[in-house]
C-alpha cells in the first residue's frame, strides 16, 4: 500500500473543494514517515482495533490500516467522512476493515466495536477534552498516541510541583499514565500551523475509585487550581465555606494546608475527596 504524500493530499483536497478550517482545527498530516512514525511509537498490532479521531484526508488512516486489524475513524466534517471510505477502497486492499462516524468525537457514546488504541491527530482546541472524554467513556482503550499543540502535550505529561502541571495533568493522570513521545515538526502539516506538536502516549491503569469518587475529585482539583498561586485552605475555601473549614478537611486528609494543588499527585486530590462532605 502506498500511504498518501503532500501532493496527493492536496490534490484529494482540490477534488472536494475543500479549505482546510480554522474552526475545525484542520492540520493535514502531508508526510507519510511521520504517520509510520506514529503507529509505530503506539505498537499498533495485528490484534488491535484502532480508534482514530479526526482522521481527515486520511494519510494516518492508511497508516494505521497497514497495522491494524481494523480501524474506527471519527469525524465530524460530512464532506471528509464520505470521502475517506473512497480513499481508502484506492489505496488499500481490504477498506472494509475501515469503520467512519460522521460525528463529534466530544459527544460520541457508543462506537461498533470496543478499540483497544487511540491513534489521532487531535484538533488543538479541543485536544483535552476529547482525551479526557474518551479515557472516560472507553475502558477498552489500553494505550494510545496522540499529536495536540506543543503546550498542551507539555500540560498532560507534566509531574506535580513543575510550571506546566495542572488540571490537564491531573484529570488524565485519573486514567492513565501520560508521557512524551516526541516532537513533530510544523512541515509536516498544510497548513502550517502557527504553534508546535508534540507527540504524548498514554498507558491506562487501574482508577482510583468509581464515577461517584471522579466527579467529586475533579470538582476539588478545579477548584485547587482555578487560582493556582493560592494555597489549598484559599482555593478550597468556595468549596467548603470558609478558609478554616477547608483547612480542617485537607488536615484530615493528611495534605498539609499551606501547600498549592500544583503539588498534589492524583492520590492527594482522592484522599481529599475521601474525607470531605459530599456537597456536589
Amino acid at each position: 500500500m502506498t500511504l498518501l504524500g503532500a501532493a496527493q493530499i492536496r490534490e484529494l483536497a482540490a477534488a472536494l473543494d475543500l479549505k482546510p478550517s480554522k474552526s475545525l482545527g484542520q492540520n493535514f498530516v502531508i508526510d507519510s514517515n511521520v504517520c509510520t512514525k506514529i503507529v509505530r511509537t503506539a505498537a499498533v498490532g495485528p490484534t488491535d482495533i484502532a480508534l482514530e479521531i479526526g482522521p481527515g484526508l486520511g494519510s494516518l488512516t492508511l497508516a494505521l490500516l497497514e497495522s491494524a486489524a481494523s480501524v474506527v475513524a471519527v469525524e465530524i466534517d460530512s464532506r471528509l467522512a464520505s470521502q475517506l471510505p473512497i480513499t481508502v477502497a484506492n489505496h488499500f486492499e481490504h477498506p472494509e476493515n475501515l469503520t467512519v462516524l460522521n460525528q463529534d468525537a466530544l459527544t460520541i457514546q457508543a462506537l461498533p466495536a470496543d478499540p483497544t488504541v487511540l491513534v489521532a491527530n487531535l484538533p488543538y482546541n479541543v485536544s483535552v477534552p476529547v482525551l479526557l472524554h474518551l479515557l472516560e467513556k472507553f475502558e477498552s482503550l489500553r494505550t494510545g498516541v496522540v499529536m495536540v499543540q506543543a503546550e498542551v502535550a507539555d500540560r498532560l505529561a507534566a509531574k506535580p510541583g513543575t510550571k506546566d502541571y495542572g488540571i490537564p495533568s491531573v484529570k488524565a493522570a485519573w486514567w492513565a499514565e501520560v508521557k512524551g513521545a516526541g516532537s513533530v515538526s510544523r512541515s509536516v502539516f498544510w497548513p502550517a500551523p502557527n504553534v508546535d506538536s508534540k507527540l504524548v502516549s498514554f498507558t491506562r491503569r487501574q482508577t482510583p475509585g468509581d464515577e461517584e469518587l471522579r466527579l467529586k475529585v475533579f470538582t476539588i482539583i478545579d477548584a485547587a487550581f482555578a487560582q493556582r498561586r493560592k494555597m489549598l485552605r484559599s482555593a478550597l475555601s468556595s468549596l467548603y465555606g470558609s478558609s478554616s473549614a477547608a483547612e480542617e478537611i485537607l488536615k484530615r486528609a493528611k495534605i498539609d494546608p499551606t501547600l498549592r494543588g500544583e503539588a498534589l499527585e492524583i492520590a492527594g486530590f482522592c484522599a481529599i475527596a475521601a474525607v470531605a462532605p459530599d456537597i456536589f
